[in-house]
């Protein structure tokens, strides 16, 4: 599979599925309709390792354990692609109300970079998403350091990034928990935090579009965030400084 750092990870934030729940599929159509040529057509066992899955929608339909999203694959190792789903119980997550995350891994290469927006807007809409978003792995692991209180001391952002709260201290489930370098808002995200501003987003404006249901797919920088680069740290933290009640950080 990708090693973290040279992968792009997809996170959205949804609804909890349902019994017969139409938006397994809705989901991974979306992600293989974004890059075409991805067959998400395997899944894989402890014991018998990469499983082909020859009626793939059909055995996905099969499979709603705990309102889970089973784990699929393509088998290719040079240019592997993952995409699964948990349920976060309800006391885990703002508003009480359990919540779906889907996560999908991807390579950090040319041909995903140049549909990542189509990729996070596939699933995201397919999942009816609230909130999302699209990162490098390397920024991953910084947005994990900005999480906190942490048990074993305060924290301590780095490169001068802002503290966000812990998920369950965050009132509103559509509020971001962080940003990323695409964002995925839904149009209950955006009214939340104020986008779009004319007046004041016009630079993310000119890197964004509207989605069908009304959501908005906003990229930070044009290449995939790099926070070594200073331009690419700064839009970061413009964005920040922007939306103070991403990550709980103020309330609307």
């Amino acid at each position: 599979m990708s090693d973290a750092k040279n992968s792009l990870d997809l996170n959205v934030y949804a609804p909890a599925l349902m019994d017969h729940d139409e938006r397994r599929l809705a989901i991974v159509h979306g992600l293989e309709r974004a890059l075409p040529g991805l067959r998400l057509g395997w899944t894989m066992s402890e014991t018998e390792g990469v499983i082909p899955l020859p009626q793939r929608d059909e055995w996905l339909e099969r499979e709603r354990k705990n309102g889970d999203f089973p784990f699929l694959c393509n088998d290719d190792d040079n240019h592997a692609v993952t995409l699964g789903g948990w349920e976060i119980p309800a006391g885990r997550h703002p508003g009480a109300q359990p919540q779906l995350q889907v996560h999908a891994m991807l390579p950090l290469e040319e041909a995903t970079i140049a549909a990542a927006g189509d990729v996070l807007e596939g699933v995201a809409e397919g999942a009816q998403a609230l909130w999302g978003h699209m990162t490098p792995g390397s920024v991953m692991l910084v947005i994990a350091e900005q999480v906190g209180p942490k048990m074993y001391g305060p924290p301590k952002p780095p490169r001068g990034l802002p503290a966000l709260q812990l998920p369950d201290s965050i009132h509103a489930p559509e509020l971001p928990h962080c940003l990323g370098w695409l964002n995925y808002w839904s149009a209950a995200a955006a009214r939340t935090i104020g986008f779009p501003d004319p007046a004041r987003d016009a630079d993310l404006l000119s890197r964004s579009r509207q989605t069908a249901t009304g959501g908005w797919v906003v990229k930070l920088t044009d290449a995939p965030l790099d926070l070594d680069n200073p331009v690419h740290l700064d839009a970061l933290k413009r964005a920040y400084e922007r939306f103070p009640e991403i990550g709980g950080r103020s309330t609307p």
